[in-house]
C-alpha cells in the first residue's frame, strides 16, 4: 500500500468523526513466547490499516481540522544502541519523512502529550478493552481533565467505539486491497497445490505443513495468514485442529485449511484429497455433496442477496446429499428448520475476509441479515464431517470434508480470488498422479 491509499483511509474516518473530535489508537502490545522470547511482532490491524506503520510501543491520534496538523504518531525515538540488537526504529523523522505523520512524539511523551490534545474535544473515539493497561490510562487522563473542569478546562462529553466506524470502512475494500488479496488467494492456491503434489502416505502432517509454509515464504509471505490445519483421516473432522503431528496413511483424506498473509491481507482456502491421489467411492460421494453444496452457495454470492443466502443454498443441498445416502431420513423442509444436519455440519458457510481472517464488519443490521455490495469478500466454505457414530455406517466413519475459496462480490454477481487451486475430483487426481510419476 502506498503513502496515498493510508491519507485516504484516514481522512474517511476524519469524515466520519466530524468536527471537534479526536481518535486515539494504541498499536498492538509485543507478545511473550517463553521466558525471554517474543513472538514476530504484527501490528494491529486497525493501527496498520490507517498508518502503514508496524512498530510496537506506538500510539497513533487523528485531530480534525487540527491547525498544527491531523496525524499525530507517538512512536519510539532513535537509539543506536537497541538498533543493533533489534533492528531499525523510524524514531520522529521517520514517522514524518515514511509515514507522512503531520507531527511525531517520543512515545516516553505520550502522558505529557495526549491530556492537552483530549482538552476541549467533544468527542473521543477509542475501542475500550484491547489493551486493558492502556484502557487506565486513557480513564485516568480523562477523570483527570474533568477534575480541572472548575479551573476552566474543558473535558469530553463522549466517548465513540472506534471499532465501530472502522470496522465498517474496512469491510468494503478499495482496489488496492483486492490487488493484495487476489495476490495472497494466489500464493495459497499454488501452496495447496504444492501440498496435493508432495502428499503420499507416510509423510508426516508437519511435513506437508512445512511445504506449505515455503511456497508463502519463497513468495514474500512471511508468516501464514493463522495456524494452518493439516489433518489427516479422522483428525480432518476436528474444525480446528493444528497439532499437525500424525503419520497420512493409506485410503484416508488430508483436510488442509491453510492461508498465506500478503501485505497483511489474509488468503484463506481449505482443499481436501485422498492420501494416496485416488478418492475411495464413499470418500468421492461425500466430496462431491459438499462441492454441490459449495457451487451452489457461490452461486449465491451477488449484489442484491444477504449474507445468510449462500449458507441457506449450502444447507439445502447438504441435506439433501444427507436423504441421498441415508445419513438423514425426513422431510428435507423440516429437516433444515430442525437443523438435523448439524450432527455433520455445524459451522457456518463463511465469513468475512480481510486483514483478519475473521475480518471485522456487521453480519446483521437492525436484526435483518446485511445486504451483500460490491468491494465485500467472503469465504465461502460448507463441509461435512463423519464421525464414528453408532447411527453411521463404517464405510462413512471419519470422513471429514471442506472446500473453501475466497469470494469477491462485484458490480455484476462474484469473483473467485483463489479459483486456481483445484477442487474437481478430476483435477485432483490428475494433479496427484502426474506428481507421483
Amino acid at each position: 500500500m502506498n503513502k496515498k491509499e493510508f491519507a485516504r483511509r484516514r481522512q474517511r474516518l476524519m469524515d466520519i468523526m466530524g468536527p471537534n473530535s479526536i481518535a486515539v489508537l494504541p498499536n498492538a502490545q509485543v507478545a511473550t513466547r517463553n521466558r525471554d522470547v517474543d513472538y514476530q511482532y504484527r501490528s494491529d490491524s486497525n493501527f496498520h490499516y490507517l498508518s502503514g506503520f508496524d512498530e510496537p510501543e506506538s500510539v497513533m491520534v487523528l485531530v480534525p481540522n487540527r491547525e498544527h496538523g491531523e496525524f499525530l504518531l507517538f512512536c519510539r525515538e532513535r537509539d543506536l544502541e537497541k538498533e543493533i540488537w533489534d533492528g531499525y526504529r523510524a524514531g520522529q523523522e521517520g514517522a514524518i519523512a515514511h509515514f507522512n505523520a503531520d507531527d511525531s512524539y517520543p512515545i516516553s511523551d505520550l502522558d505529557d502529550i495526549l491530556p492537552g490534545l483530549l482538552e476541549g474535544r467533544e468527542k473521543v473515539f477509542y475501542t475500550m478493552g484491547n489493551i486493558p493497561s492502556f484502557d487506565q490510562k486513557m480513564v485516568g487522563f480523562l477523570n483527570h481533565l474533568r477534575k480541572a473542569n472548575r479551573q476552566g478546562k474543558h473535558s469530553p462529553t463522549e466517548i465513540i467505539e472506534l471499532d465501530h466506524s472502522l470496522n465498517e470502512l474496512r469491510l468494503f475494500k478499495s482496489s488496492a486491497e483486492i490487488k493484495a488479496m487476489r495476490q495472497a488467494a494466489e500464493i495459497s492456491a499454488q501452496a495447496h497445490i504444492r501440498a496435493m503434489q508432495f502428499t503420499q502416505p507416510g509423510k508426516w502432517e508437519y511435513q506437508v505443513e512445512a511445504e506449505i509454509i515455503h511456497e508463502f515464504m519463497k513468495n514474500d509471505c512471511r508468516s501464514p495468514a493463522y495456524p494452518s490445519i493439516v489433518g489427516g483421516g479422522e483428525n480432518g473432522c476436528i474444525l480446528h485442529y493444528i497439532d499437525n503431528n500424525h503419520r497420512l496413511k493409506n485410503n484416508e483424506l488430508l483436510l488442509i485449511d491453510a492461508g498465506a498473509e500478503y501485505d497483511y491481507y489474509a488468503g484463506d482456502i481449505t482443499r481436501t484429497f485422498p492420501i494416496n491421489g485416488k478418492f475411495t467411492d464413499a470418500q468421492k460421494t461425500i466430496y462431491s455433496i459438499v462441492l454441490a453444496a459449495q457451487k451452489a452457495a457461490i452461486a449465491e454470492v451477488k449484489p442484491g442477496n444477504h449474507w445468510n443466502q449462500p449458507h441457506e443454498a449450502a444447507v439445502r443441498v447438504l441435506t439433501e446429499g444427507l436423504i441421498e445416502i441415508g445419513l438423514l431420513d425426513g422431510d428435507i423442509d423440516t429437516l433444515i428448520e430442525e437443523q438435523a444436519y448439524r450432527d455433520f455440519y455445524m459451522h457456518r458457510t463463511g465469513h468475512w475476509l480481510g486483514m483478519d481472517v475473521h475480518d471485522v464488519g456487521d453480519y446483521k443490521i437492525d436484526e435483518e441479515w446485511r445486504m451483500l455490495e460490491p468491494g465485500m469478500v467472503l469465504t465461502v466454505e460448507p463441509g461435512l464431517y463423519i464421525r464414528d457414530l453408532d447411527s453411521v455406517p463404517k464405510k462413512w466413519h471419519f470422513i471429514g470434508i471442506r472446500i473453501e475459496d475466497d469470494v469477491l462480490v462485484t458490480k455484476t454477481g462474484h469473483d473467485v480470488l483463489s479459483a486456481s487451486a483445484p477442487k474437481e475430483i478430476d483435477d485432483i487426481e490428475a494433479l496427484m498422479a502426474d506428481a507421483a510419476k
